[in-house]
């Protein structure tokens, strides 16, 4: 089985990745850009994935993060693709992601500070 920390790491990585994506952008440019909205969509859902193999204890400890939220929009980008509302998918990039890297980031230093290495000696 999978190290938790490793999927908090995914978690913080595709949030990194989206911010870059969408760095310098303004909301017209993003929705009219099928490849960068592509790139957005496709590393929510890491993030739906790798918050659904999160433990219910570090869900528990840490309810202000919007868990079942994250799951929600993979679920919607992989199933109901068709009625994605990219307006929402912007906005939610704009406000929450940022966030979410502080929070997950916290975590990481406080629950899994080495999750892909051996601490150093």
């Amino acid at each position: 089985m999978r190290d938790e920390g490793l999927y908090l790491d995914d978690l913080l990585e595709a949030a990194d990745s989206i911010q870059r994506f969408v760095s310098g952008l303004k909301e017209e440019d993003f929705l009219n850009n099928d490849l960068v909205k592509s790139a957005v969509i496709q590393k929510l859902g890491v993030i739906g994935e790798a918050a659904a193999h999160i433990s219910d204890q570090t869900k528990i400890k840490y309810p202000k993060i919007k868990w079942k939220s994250m799951k929600g929009l993979r679920n919607i980008a992989v199933h109901a693709y068709f009625s994605i509302n990219w307006n929402t998918v912007w906005k939610t990039v704009q406000t929450e992601i940022g966030l979410l890297k502080a929070e997950i980031a916290e975590i990481i230093r406080a629950d899994f500070p080495f999750p892909n290495t051996t601490e150093p000696q």
